[in-house]
């Protein structure tokens, strides 16, 4: 298929790490080379490079991305409104009805998937916070961020099923497919990370900063959701989580796993086992949403499941994950790519065989800002968005150089 277009190429150093990372300052010397620009690490510190191309720009908070068999890499905004990078660098924005879209903090237009079958149905879901009828009111500022069980004052998330048409000029909503998602008027924890394989969507969602939301089974926050392409309710099969901005289905072994971002310690990334409890519990103190308390606690949630990598403290703000080619990604090849918007890099992780644990780690691609979705192109690039804000967001092409 045709690669999208890209721009003149920018290379970067990626810098290997222990499983739990921590992120320092260094020096490099800057060569400039016709349009590319090498940073060398120092000697000691040699390490693989990526090659950086920018596909798009002028973005405004694009939180997912997702690439159609034709090699169209769509984007969802949080503010609203979808945008997409045709093959050859033509950028279009389809039109599409987002009048009822609750915009607060976190909450918008967030996670993004295509249907196995988009080449006949051109059928695309998202993830996005509505107001259930008129206008829906928010908690303004900083006072979002109190520890306190804000209410919900007429929003909710819902899983869409958009046509997208031939052209890729307008998307029609077809259904909601999952409804009832919890979201609160501060907008915070929303969670919606976004799979598809086969005939199941996998959601995940965010607790709201509610503390009786994660080990509710009566509350769809705070959860791994399961749903039929086909229609149904939506069951829980994982609980105990704090905000799953990401989900991934591993080639071949069908392994489902999730991101997941911490409190002021330990981002989470989970192998999911049905009906699984992963230990999150911040209602230890009477109404406050108490995040002193551990990701994974099994003393006060007997039997939780621990994660797979935990990013210790501080925390990276982990966003969505990827499973990478299997070639032209080096010893990460079939591997994982994480995302970060306050460690501000991308972290490749390889995993064992068992996929129980993650036995070496790498750190790429600072100086972007913020980074948050994530997808594989037919080339086998990584297209990364950029998450900064005020449009200067960008829709970046990432490669292995090795």
């Amino acid at each position: 298929m045709t690669a999208i277009a890209s721009s003149p190429v920018t290379v970067r150093p990626v810098r290997r790490r222990a499983r739990r990372l921590r992120w320092s300052a260094w020096t490099s010397a800057v060569l400039t080379v016709g349009a590319a620009t090498i940073v060398a690490a120092p000697a000691a510190e040699a390490a693989p490079q990526l090659s950086v191309t920018t596909v798009a720009s002028g973005l405004s908070i694009p939180w997912d991305v997702e690439v159609a068999p034709d090699g169209t890499a769509l984007m969802t905004q949080r503010a609203g409104g979808f945008v997409a990078v045709r093959p050859g660098g033509a950028v279009v924005r389809p039109r599409a009805d987002f009048s009822r879209l609750f915009v607060v903090k976190e909450a918008g237009l967030m996670g993004l998937a295509f249907d196995p079958g988009f080449t006949a149905n051109h059928r695309v879901y998202t993830c996005q916070a509505e107001s259930r009828g008129g206008a829906s009111s928010s908690i303004a500022g900083g006072s979002a961020d109190l520890p306190l069980p804000f209410p919900s004052t007429g929003q909710v998330v819902n899983v869409v099923a958009w046509r997208m048409s031939d052209d890729w000029s307008a998307a029609t909503r077809e259904r909601t497919v999952v409804t009832g998602i919890p979201v609160t008027a501060s907008g915070r924890h929303v969670g919606c990370g976004l799979a598809v394989s086969g005939s199941t969507l996998w959601i995940g969602t965010g607790d709201t900063a509610t503390p009786s939301v994660p080990q509710s089974r009566q509350s769809l926050g705070g959860k791994v959701l399961r749903a039929s392409l086909d229609g149904g309710p939506a069951s829980i099969y994982t609980l105990g989580h704090r905000n799953v901005q990401g989900v991934a289905v591993q080639p071949g072994s069908g392994r489902v796993y999730a991101i997941e971002q911490g409190t002021d310690r330990d981002d989470e990334l989970n192998l999911l086992r049905a009906g699984g409890n992963y230990g999150y519990r911040p209602d230890r103190a009477p109404l406050i949403y108490d995040e002193s308390v551990p990701m994974t606690d099994p003393v006060r949630v007997p039997g939780a499941i621990g994660a797979v990598w935990s990013s210790g403290s501080p925390t990276l703000a982990t966003t969505a994950l990827q499973f990478l080619p299997a070639t032209g990604w080096g010893e990460f090849g079939g591997g994982l790519a994480v995302s970060t918007l306050k460690g501000e890099r991308l972290v490749f992780m390889r995993l064992s065989d068992d996929g129980q644990s993650v036995v070496s780690t790498v750190e790429a691609l600072a100086g972007h800002g913020r980074l948050r979705g994530l997808a594989v192109a037919p080339d086998g690039s990584l297209l990364v968005t950029t998450s900064n804000g005020n449009s200067t967001d960008q829709l970046l092409r990432v490669r292995w150089v090795g």
